[in-house]
């Protein structure tokens, strides 16, 4: 049975609601496991068969443990995963595009199939104090986190992908 992995990391609750209303909806379609940066292993992205990658733009750049978790898994995982789709969500203030083309960089490294355009939520949070703060992600993105994990697992499950 093919299984999506989701890797995410949220440090002010946004991306785990993305992530986790992603995950809600594969499960419906294929095994899904959801994975916090910090604790995925190259092990994770060999045992799964289509990825989910989801992280917040931080200064312009993706998250640090995110990048923390390429960084450990890149050379394991290299030559050993290619042509595999993957997709990607991006929590921002403002942009997000800086984030999703890093993390494009990694996956075409890997040689795998990106099979949608990234998902960026704008928070339009633009104050310290609204960078920090707890995030709450709107009922409509919510929704356009889950059609991106449905379609996901139907791919996979149909092996569209």
């Amino acid at each position: 049975m093919p299984m999506l992995l989701i890797v995410h990391h949220s440090r002010t609750g946004g991306t785990a609601q993305m992530a986790e209303a992603a995950a809600g909806a594969a499960r419906e379609e294929c095994e899904t496991i959801l994975k916090c940066a910090g604790e995925a292993t190259a092990d994770d992205l060999l045992a799964a068969s289509g990825y989910l990658f989801a992280a917040p733009e931080n200064l312009a750049a993706i998250a640090g443990v995110m990048k923390d978790f390429f960084d450990r898994t890149y050379y394991d995982a290299l030559g050993r995963i290619e042509g595999r789709p993957y997709a990607q969500m991006v929590c921002a203030g403002s942009d997000g595009e800086n984030a999703a083309r890093q993390t494009a960089r990694i996956a075409t490294g890997w040689r795998l199939k990106a099979v949608q355009e990234p998902l960026i939520v704008r928070t339009h949070a633009q104050t310290p104090e609204a960078i920090l703060a707890p995030k709450t992600i709107a009922e409509a993105d919510l929704a356009r986190c889950r059609d991106l994990g449905a379609a996901l697992g139907a791919g996979l499950a149909m092996g569209i992908f």
